[in-house]
């Protein structure tokens, strides 16, 4: 057995040996099982496109700012990390500024990912370091030109059956179709509509944005010429692939309007004339008309709320939005849906999945709304939570409640392609570490186990997104 093996075997297990065993025996249900990954960031270019990777620093550094955000705030520039377009920085000096502080990332999500994407892909088995920096470096950049290497050739790897993208509501998604025509990877890449540009008139495009999709769609300037346009493209999305919608919203504060005050409102949001508590109505009127075209037309309504984008201006200002400043707030759910809820929870085949980076959520709104609601579905730890014992306090938080066939599965939501299977790999084990302990204290039988296990990692996320 090589070190490698024996570092990606271990990784996470209970250090209990007769939990241990029993954990070891449910990840080996499905450790190789095909990855469902209906929530994710990926440009389904890259897979189009087929083209090698640049470089290791782009590749493993540059556009994961679960990275970049650490080592920022450990004192190391944007420009040190090749951030500012202004002054380029040399791909290898980017890497030593990793090594140098790669032990700030123990016991970190993204330090575990990114070992286990070292380990499993390129067989660097040792820690890296200021010493071995260089070498580790030209180890990598040694195999990127390689075919195995190539986007397409690492999707058939990892054993993708599903890959979601986050798509705007007028991307004509011909990307998606070229690559679907090629025939050239086995899984499915699906688009997934995101209209929060087009729902917020808080924003500064959301005129522009309003403007634009009525004069794609022909359809006049009223608002129920907007929800026209809006059904309009969601229609064009679901003809090219799409099983979902993604909402990406501060609160999920929902509220259903008369057709007059919606259309007063609609008038001013364009006009840019609202305040903020008639920008939060409007907001929340087309939360639930979201909801009500999920009802009508199929999507699987997925709800991500909670963060304040953009934390630091000056940082926004200068390099844009994805920089590693969204910080997470409270959410509430209970008293905000119940709107959408009265209106739609029991609406035959509306799916809602509610997500969350508010630990405090989860056993006291999501896993409740959840256990009653048949609409309702547990959103997978999210963001910050998506690591090792933060998905283990969610597995105690809703399973007692809601049990464990309420949930999404794990969603990954990520730009860095390299790294998806180190996230479901990290799921599936931690969730083998719950059901073993479930086994070991009686809860549970182990052939039970066993096919919950299998069922997180394909029947749920199947049943929540409608594969």
């Amino acid at each position: 057995m090589s070190r490698t093996t024996e570092i990606t075997t271990a990784a996470l297990m209970p250090a209990d040996e007769r939990t241990r065993e029993i954990a070891e025996d449910l990840y080996q249900e499905v450790a190789a099982a095909p990855i469902i990954s209906p929530h994710g960031h990926v440009d389904p270019a890259l897979l189009l496109d087929d083209a090698a990777f640049a470089d290791p620093t782009s590749l493993l550094i540059r556009h994961d700012h679960y990275v970049t955000r650490l080592l920022f705030a450990s004192g190391v520039s944007f420009a040190e990390l090749g951030l500012d377009a202004a002054q380029p920085a040399a791909p290898r000096a980017v890497w030593r500024r990793l090594a140098e502080n790669w032990h700030r990332f123990t016991g970190t999500a993204s330090g575990y990912w990114l070992q286990h994407e070292l380990a499993t892909l390129f067989g660097v088995d040792e820690e890296l370091t200021e010493d071995n920096a260089d070498e580790v470096y030209d180890r990598i950049a040694g195999v990127l030109d390689e075919p195995d290497f190539r986007p397409r050739a690492l999707f058939d790897r990892f054993g993708i059956e599903v890959l979601a993208t986050t798509d705007d509501p007028l991307d004509d998604l011909a990307t998606h179709r070229a690559l679907a025509a090629t025939g050239a990877i086995a899984g499915r890449v699906i688009p997934t509509f995101r209209p929060d540009a087009y729902l917020d008139p808080s924003g500064a495009v959301f005129a522009d944005r309003v403007q634009a999709l009525l004069e794609a769609t022909g359809r006049p300037g009223s608002f129920d010429g907007y929800l026209r346009a809006l059904e309009d493209r969601r229609a064009h999305f679901i003809a090219n692939g799409a099983v979902s919608t993604d909402h990406g919203v501060l609160e999920p504060f929902t509220a259903d309007l008369s057709a007059d005050d919606a259309e007063r409102l609609f008038r001013g949001a364009r006009e840019g004339s609202l305040d903020a508590a008639e920008q939060r109505l409007f907001r929340g009127h087309m939360l639930f008309q979201m909801a009500r075209m999920s009802v009508d037309d199929g999507l699987v309504m997925t709800i991500h709320p909670g963060v304040s984008r953009n934390h630091h201006a000056p940082t926004f200002a200068a390099y844009g939005a994805d920089t590693g400043h969204d910080i997470p707030v409270r959410t509430e759910y209970t008293q905000n849906l119940r709107p959408l809820l009265n209106a739609f929870g029991t609406a035959p085949g509306f799916h809602v999945v509610l997500f969350a980076v508010d630990e405090t959520v989860y056993s006291r709104e999501v896993a409740p709304l959840a256990g009653f609601y048949p609409s309702v579905f547990i959103g997978a730890p999210w963001w910050f939570l998506d690591a090792p014992d933060a998905i283990l306090r969610f597995r105690s938080a809703v399973t007692e409640t809601a049990g464990l066939y309420r949930g999404s599965g794990f969603i990954d939501d990520t730009r860095a392609f390299l790294s998806i299977p180190a996230r479901h790999d990290m799921a599936r084990r931690l969730d083998s570490v719950f059901l073993a302990r479930l086994v070991r204290e009686g809860r549970a039988s182990l052939p039970t186990a066993r096919r919950i296990a299998r069922d997180l990692v394909d029947a749920v996320p199947r049943k929540a997104f409608k594969l």
